[in-house]
């Protein structure tokens, strides 16, 4: 059974004609073909999954902004009529307890949010620049010692490899086993067909072990890092137990560099394709926060954030039934023409604001702060450093990740 559709179907009135979904990218940064499609449609339609499941799809803006922090949507991975994109997502629902802060509601998610909201605060993520900044540095000095002309994958080389090392150090994970998070990170979050099901579970079962161990040897000999305070304020008060704050810091581990590393690809493959943006931040380093905001609104790397319906709702002419998976469409809700003037447009110039690519109610991505940071000091410095910065292969060969969770490449081959 196919996970992806290339050509989506026409649409029409009845469920039984609603087109598969998700459906593959072509370029990575860009809509797929048959977006354009759902969005004629209105802000709501329906779409087919891969195990022939119906179910509805949010793509307007405004209705989406309603929808997210509707109590009446749940984000239950462990009900049984949660959707599922891939069978990966199916042996991840199989494990004895949902992801924390993704996979529940409140309370249970409140409780776990506050838990780990204040180190991701502004002025906590402000004090990791120097440190940030340090990271991009040393990565492209190894980058360069290679010299002008010869190729690296600019993924493995320095887009991955800084927001990896950001994250150990703030969990307090040595970083000299980020390799063995980087890899199985991938699988948790990209394997998708039901042969990459087993591997998922696999990847994420080995990293909860590995946390588990270290929780073990940091509470023989304490430090000063976030998962220190969290045993000493959570494990050792009873406020959590051993089970919960070893995925809790998974979760923070695996989603903390993965979207990361590939919104910086992603980004830099699309500044790279609108020279006039580029050049308009090298001219001027204060508009990359700006910039950062409009490139995660254009790439919308988490598309698919699914829920479902705990009761009925009327919403936009259309009944909503308990039991229903609903689907939010990041990507198509920040390429709304209604919200956005230009919406397919990459402008770096554009006012902030609106766009969900974090998400948005209580489930906002708890560490937008952290990565808003990595991504401004990454591409400044990699634009400022290497000037002559150029996809080694056409644009259409870089690798494109199957559709599932975060949209992403595989590889970036670059030159300079």
């Amino acid at each position: 059974m196919t996970d992806t559709l290339d050509e989506p179907k026409t649409l029409a009135d009845g469920p039984e004609n609603a087109p598969a979904y998700p459906i593959q990218r072509t370029c990575p940064y860009q809509m797929p073909p048959g977006y354009e499609q759902l969005r004629e449609m209105g802000p709501i339609s329906r779409v087919t999954l891969w195990n022939g499941r119906i179910a509805w799809l949010i793509t307007g803006n405004e209705l989406g902004r309603r929808l997210f922090p509707d109590a009446r949507l749940s984000s239950d991975v462990l009900d049984p009529n949660f959707p599922l994109l891939a069978p990966r997502i199916e042996a991840q629902r199989q494990q004895a307890a949902a992801p924390p802060l993704v996979g529940v509601d409140d309370p249970v998610h409140a409780r776990q949010r506050r838990m780990v909201l204040p180190s991701f605060g502004v002025r906590q993520v402000n004090a990791l620049r120097p440190a940030i900044q340090q990271y991009a540095d040393d990565l492209l000095d190894k980058m360069l010692a290679k010299g002008p002309g010869v190729t690296v994958d600019l993924l493995a080389e320095y887009a991955l490899p800084m927001p990896s090392a950001v994250i150990c150090m703030l969990l307090g994970v040595p970083y000299e086993d980020h390799h063995y998070f980087d890899e199985r990170s991938r699988h948790v979050l990209s394997s998708s067909g039901e042969e990459q099901a087993a591997q998922a579970q696999t990847a994420f079962t080995e990293i909860l072990a590995y946390l588990d161990d270290l929780i073990s040897r940091k509470q023989a000999e304490p430090g000063d890092t976030l998962l220190d305070e969290l045993i000493a304020r959570q494990l050792e008060e009873g406020e959590v137990d051993r089970q919960e704050l070893a995925m809790t810091a998974t979760v923070l581990l695996v989603s903390g560099h993965e979207t990361t590393s590939n919104m910086i690809a992603l980004s830099t493959m699309a500044l790279l394709a609108h020279p006039e943006q580029m050049a308009a931040l090298r001219a001027d380093e204060s508009r990359m926060p700006q910039a950062v905001d409009e490139l995660m609104r254009f790439s919308s790397i988490g598309d698919m954030l699914m829920r479902v319906a705990k009761e009925d709702i009327e919403i936009e002419g259309h009944l909503i039934k308990a039991g229903d998976g609903v689907i939010l469409s990041t990507m198509l809700m920040n390429r709304d023409h209604g919200s956005f003037e230009r919406a397919d447009d990459l402008d770096v110039f554009r006012p902030s604001g609106r766009h969900v690519a974090f998400g948005y109610g209580i489930h906002q991505c708890i560490g937008q702060n952290l990565a808003r940071a990595e991504m401004e000091i990454a591409l400044a410095t990699l634009f400022r450093r290497v000037p002559t910065l150029k996809l080694a292969i056409p644009a259409d060969q870089v690798p494109v990740n199957a559709p599932f969770v975060l949209q992403g490449v595989s590889e970036l081959p670059v030159t300079w």
